[in-house]
């Protein structure tokens, strides 16, 4: 029987997701049991909810994977799970899992990092990627510019100093009574508003890494003020400035560094302000926009089955540790 599918796990923060797919990016099976009713009461993730959940979550999820794909394991070329980055708890517990199925089955267990996931996922379903890409990778815990010459030749530009841009949205989300996640409902409240606010726009200016925290502080001194507290300006001023800040670090990152193409990946990928001026920039530039599916832009099973295809071919073995990788300098 060809062995000739992966199973991808993704445990890292709070969602528990399985996928089953080829090596062309055709996904058979995807399958994700979210927890955003359980953190939405904290504004935020609960660390140790999450990985609770994630033990209650992943076998049955497995098991629905791999049924809707409609395969046993010996078709399996191996199992890729998350190591790191994300949350120790959740990590573990899909670490746990898939070294033993891998051990029940018979199958190789290979340890991704997250963050490859992310960078893959611009080709689930079709090929998008077209190289050397200037990848902007913004995400809840992360927000990079990185320069991909191939699927295995990376080297970052510059990262956040402190806050990524997705717990950016989380905290102006918490601190407007909208709930959790915050990039979606923060983005929608923003097409309602106007950006009359002058928020700051930390290091727009400086170099090619980023920092947030003080455009969070800002919006959480502008509410205390005692100013007029119009939510939809407020939201749509704060993404205004998150957008500005993206756009001109990536524009300065493609002139100093040539590339074909600006990918974005991550889970603010799936911004619709970003993504209408991110094609502006890149037909001002002459170049392509490489974007996944919204519905993969997000923390999903697929992305690390599309990295696990990468380690396989280029023969590149990480098996999954206990120890988890903190660096996003590994890929």
């Amino acid at each position: 029987m060809s062995k000739d599918l992966i199973l991808g796990i993704e445990s890292s923060c709070d969602d528990t997701s399985v996928a089953v797919v080829d090596k062309d990016g055709n996904i058979l099976s995807s399958v994700t049991s979210s927890q955003i009713e359980i953190h939405n009461q904290f504004g935020g993730i609960y660390p140790e909810f999450a990985a609770r959940a994630h033990v209650y979550d992943i076998l049955p999820t497995i098991h629905e994977a791999m049924n809707r794909a409609d395969i046993s394991p010996q078709r399996l070329k191996a199992i890729g799970v998350t190591r790191g980055p994300g949350l120790i708890g959740s990590l573990l517990v899909g670490l746990n899992t898939a070294a033993a199925l891998g051990r029940g089955w018979d199958v190789p267990v290979l340890g991704i990092n997250h963050l490859r996931g992310h960078l893959r996922s611009v080709d689930l379903e079709e090929n998008r990627s077209l190289f050397p890409s200037m990848v902007l990778l913004v995400s809840g815990g992360h927000t990079l510019l990185c320069l991909m010459q191939s699927e295995t030749d990376i080297s970052i530009v510059g990262s956040t100093r402190d806050d990524s841009v997705g717990e950016a949205y989380d905290k102006v989300s918490r601190m407007l009574g909208l709930g959790y996640p915050g990039g979606p409902v923060v983005d929608r409240l923003a097409k309602e508003g106007e950006a009359t606010i002058p928020f700051p726009r930390p290091m727009i200016n400086s170099g090619f890494e980023f920092s947030f925290s003080g455009l969070k502080s800002a919006v959480s001194r502008y509410l205390q003020s005692g100013a007029e507290i119009n939510k939809p300006n407020i939201a749509a001023s704060f993404v205004d400035a998150v957008i500005e800040i993206l756009i001109e670090k990536s524009r300065r990152a493609l002139k100093k560094y040539p590339a074909k193409s600006l990918t974005i990946v991550g889970g603010v990928a799936a911004s619709p302000q970003l993504r209408e001026h991110a094609a502006k920039l890149t037909d001002e530039l002459g170049i392509e926009l490489c974007l996944p599916p919204i519905k993969w832009a997000t923390d999903n099973g697929a992305m690390i089955a599309m990295a696990a295809w990468d380690y396989i071919h280029h023969d590149v073995y990480k098996p999954p540790t206990a120890q988890v990788e903190l660096l996003v300098s590994d890929f």
